[in-house]
């Protein structure tokens, strides 16, 4: 019989949700041990196949998994990491071709409304429970239905989220995702992220710098910061993001860079002076994304965005003068609620007048349950052309034209969608597409720029140019585990000699490994469940589709 595999979604879409649904400050703190619930048994066939010997497919730390992951760079790095740990336990990671799967999902969407009926009977992981990712699959692959949502806290005070030094497989080996923080600050009346991440938790600056420094040990040239608001980082600790950039840089190898992510107006405004000055660092990226969403101070007060058309442009402003050639991307939201005509031109206006190189614009849909939900809605044939409108105006200018003949350092990290090229990303983190030379991945050459497009230029490389190496070591091989440490290889009851800190685990069922296998499942017994359903669970089918 072949070996069954356990699918896992991860989700930001944010698209259903319920008013009903508990958000995160009135749930309970996570319990200390998984309680499954045992799915209802088929008693006809359970006392047939009462005596058979169970088959292996129902042993934990052997099945395929299929991971797919949806929305921002977070929900990718949480991705990551329960992929890093679910291989460190034994599982393959593997590619989706057949249905009839086992389920569990994870991310802001089951966090947030973990009562909408297409997740009746799944599994869940709440965003701050990824640590718990291997325990939550293996249930689930007895049969049982688990679900844990709780929060993370020390003392009473709320945590950032899982621990940065649990394994992880990078989708890019070159590229590390790091979460500065979770949650935020803001109340926006139109997210429904906050309702599952919650109020800002920042990480330690010690356990962030640690966590790039082993990036580096790992062969990674390119490093970014992600969470849902970067510029709120520390507020929370007692420190902020300038202290922890300008600890950051002084542990990134010559030739590696840094991308900072997006950050909103209101938290930026009191460090622009610092943050000039670490934008202009070589090893750091001259880039910033700052939302606007609407260029009118009366939608932006409906939207409780806690800044005024006049603070954006000053953060604008201010940084492009003092960080010449800054790339400032930026999100418009066309059609919130109560926009007038004469408000949506306000934003058309700051959209040619600025000409951003980078703009999102995104058509209000009401997530149920926000405030803005309950707001008399602007009719959706508004709304649209009002999308169109601006995607027009949008495409009407060319932001690189005037750079072809420009000669540029840039670093490759990837391939393009399209396998022609390969990606590099030059100063200000504009996209240069560069022949495919197997020797240029992962490092940083010199180009000459022939040709331009709406988001990206082609580059030559200078023949004579050195091709400089900025990892200070081999990056791991595509699907390799990072970040085995000791303290966690002591926990998955592994003999240290025998696994290379960054090799990829696949154990004997028969190894130490079963046997660490074995005494969890008379843990499970301990606490009142039968092993011998819980294996007979896995062999009933669980019919689920999900619809994008």
């Amino acid at each position: 019989m072949p070996s069954a595999s356990c699918d896992i979604l991860l989700d930001d879409i944010e698209d259903i949700v319920s008013q009903g649904d508990l958000k995160p400050q009135d749930r309970h703190s996570a319990r200390k041990h998984v309680v499954p619930k045992a799915r209802k048994r088929n008693t006809q066939k359970y006392l047939q196949e009462e005596n058979s010997p169970p088959s292996d497919s129902t042993i934990p730390g052997i099945q395929k998994i299929w991971l797919r992951t949806w929305g921002c760079s977070h929900n990718n790095s949480d991705g990551e990491y329960m992929a890093g740990q679910l291989a460190a336990y034994g599982y393959e990671i593997t590619k989706a071709q057949e249905e009839n799967k086992k389920i569990v999902l994870a991310g802001c969407v089951p966090q947030a409304q973990p009562r909408q009926d297409y997740l009746k009977g799944l599994s869940i992981i709440g965003v701050q429970q990824i640590d718990r990712v291997v325990e939550v699959v293996e249930e689930t692959i007895k049969g049982h239905s688990v679900r844990l949502l709780g929060q993370k806290k020390d003392n009473g005070k709320r945590l950032g989220g899982a621990r940065l030094d649990l394994p992880k497989i990078r989708k890019n080996p070159l590229i590390e995702i790091i979460s500065i923080n979770t949650g935020c600050l803001n109340a926006c009346t139109y997210c429904k992220t906050k309702h599952a991440r919650g109020n800002l938790a920042s990480y330690p600056i010690e356990e962030l710098v640690e966590r790039a420094k082993q990036s580096f040990q790992e062969g990674v040239c390119e490093i970014w910061l992600t969470s849902e608001d970067t510029g709120a980082y520390g507020r929370d600790i007692g420190t902020n993001l300038p202290a922890l950039l300008w600890k950051l840089v002084e542990v990134i190898p010559e030739g590696a860079m840094l991308r900072l992510g997006m950050t909103n107006p209101p938290y930026i405004l009191e460090h622009l002076e610092e943050m000039a000055k670490i934008l202009n660092h070589p090893r750091v990226y001259a880039f910033l994304h700052i939302p606007v969403q609407s260029a009118s101070d009366t939608v932006l007060m409906e939207m409780k965005r806690e800044y005024c058309v006049a603070d954006f442009k000053r953060v604008v402003d201010f940084l492009k003068e003092k960080v010449p050639g800054i790339t400032l991307a930026t999100d418009i939201i066309c059609g919130f609620p109560g926009e007038t005509d004469q408000d949506f031109q306000e934003t058309v206006k700051l959209v040619e007048e600025y000409k951003f190189p980078s703009l999102f614009i995104n058509q209000f849909y009401p997530r149920p349950g926000t405030p803005a939900a309950k707001m008399a809605q602007v009719p959706a044939q508004v709304k649209k052309q009002r999308t169109k409108d601006l995607s027009r105006v949008f495409h009407s200018y060319s932001p690189y034209d005037h750079k072809i003949g420009e000669r540029q350092q840039v670093l490759v990290t990837e391939e393009s969608f399209d396998s022609k090229f390969y990606v590099a990303h030059n100063r200000f983190y504009e996209q240069v597409l560069v022949p495919k030379n197997p020797t240029f991945m992962g490092k940083m050459i010199e180009v000459d720029i022939y040709e331009s497009g709406k988001h990206f230029m082609k580059g030559q490389p200078v023949s004579d140019a050195k091709v400089y190496t900025p990892s200070i070591s081999k990056p791991l091989a595509k699907g390799q585990v990072s970040g085995l440490t000791e303290d966690f290889r002591k926990r998955l009851g592994t003999d240290l000699s025998s696994v290379p800190h960054t090799s990829t685990v696949r154990r004997d069922p028969a190894s130490s490994r079963m046997a660490l296998r074995l005494q969890k499942l008379r843990g499970d017994c301990a606490s009142g469940v039968s092993v011998g359903l819980a294996l007979l669970a896995l062999l009933l089918a669980l019919l689920v589709k999900v619809y994008n």
